[in-house]
C-alpha cells in the first residue's frame, strides 16, 4: 500500500462532503479564512485512522491547509500515532510545537494535546507549559491546561495545580472550561487538594469552571 499523502486525504474528504454538513460546520468557525469541506466529524476521524501511518512530512502538509477538516485529520493522525507502543513521541511533539500557529480552534487542541504534548512531557521538565499558560494567545493557554490532562492521569498533580493557579482568573471562557476539567480530574485523584485550591481560588474561577471542578466532590 502506498503511503498516504495530503492530496489523497483531501480526495477522501471531498468524496464524503455534503452541503448540509458544510453549512453546519461553518456556523461554528470563527475565522472567515477557514475553508470548510463539509464532512461529519465521525467520518473525518475514520479517514484519519485509515491514514494514521502517513509520514509526518505529509501531516505537516495537511497543517498548511486552510481547510478545517484537513487540519483535523492532521491532529487526529498525530493522536493516533501517539497511542502506538513504538511512537516517536519527540517527533510528534516537535511537529506540534512547530506548527502552533495552525492549531487555532478548541477542538484541534482537545483532540490531541493530552497525548501528543502531555504524554511526551510526563518525564520531562514542563517549563513550556508554563510559558504557554502565560501567553497572550488564548489557544496557547488552552493548550497548556489541556496537555496537563495526561499528566493528571499519571497522578502527578503539582504542575497541573500550578497551571490552574496561573489560569484561575483567565478571562477567556474557552480557557476556563478546561481549567474546570483539569480541576475535576485533580479532585478525582486527590479531593483534598481540590478542596484546598477551591478554598483559595474558587472565587476567581468562572461559574462554569467552578461547577465542573466541584462535580468531583459530589
Amino acid at each position: 500500500m502506498r503511503d498516504a499523502t495530503a492530496e489523497s486525504v483531501r480526495a477522501a474528504l471531498e468524496a464524503e462532503a455534503s452541503v448540509d454538513e458544510r453549512v453546519k460546520i461553518q456556523r461554528r468557525i470563527d475565522d472567515p479564512r477557514t475553508e470548510v469541506i463539509g464532512v461529519r466529524m465521525g467520518t473525518v476521524f475514520t479517514i484519519a485512522k485509515d491514514n494514521s501511518r502517513m509520514p509526518l512530512a505529509e501531516v505537516d502538509r495537511l497543517l498548511d491547509s486552510d481547510a478545517y477538516e484537513l487540519r483535523m485529520v492532521a491532529v487526529s493522525v498525530l493522536d493516533f500515532k501517539a497511542r502506538t507502543k513504538d511512537a516517536d513521541r519527540a517527533a510528534l511533539y516537535e511537529l506540534w510545537m512547530r506548527r502552533l500557529d495552525r492549531l487555532d480552534t478548541w477542538d484541534y487542541i482537545d483532540r490531541a494535546a493530552p497525548r501528543v504534548v502531555g504524554w511526551y512531557l510526563l518525564d520531562r521538565p514542563r517549563d513550556v507549559l508554563f510559558d504557554l499558560a502565560r501567553s497572550p494567545d488564548r489557544w496557547h493557554r488552552r493548550l497548556a491546561i489541556t496537555a496537563a490532562f495526561w499528566i493528571i492521569r499519571s497522578r502527578d498533580l503539582d504542575d497541573p495545580l500550578a497551571l490552574c493557579e496561573i489560569l484561575a482568573d483567565d478571562a477567556e471562557h474557552l480557557v476556563q472550561t478546561n481549567v474546570g476539567v483539569a480541576l475535576r480530574e485533580i479532585g478525582r485523584v486527590d479531593p483534598g487538594r481540590l478542596e484546598e485550591f477551591l478554598g483559595r481560588r474558587g472565587a476567581d474561577l468562572s461559574a462554569h469552571a467552578r461547577r465542573t471542578a466541584r462535580s468531583a466532590l459530589t
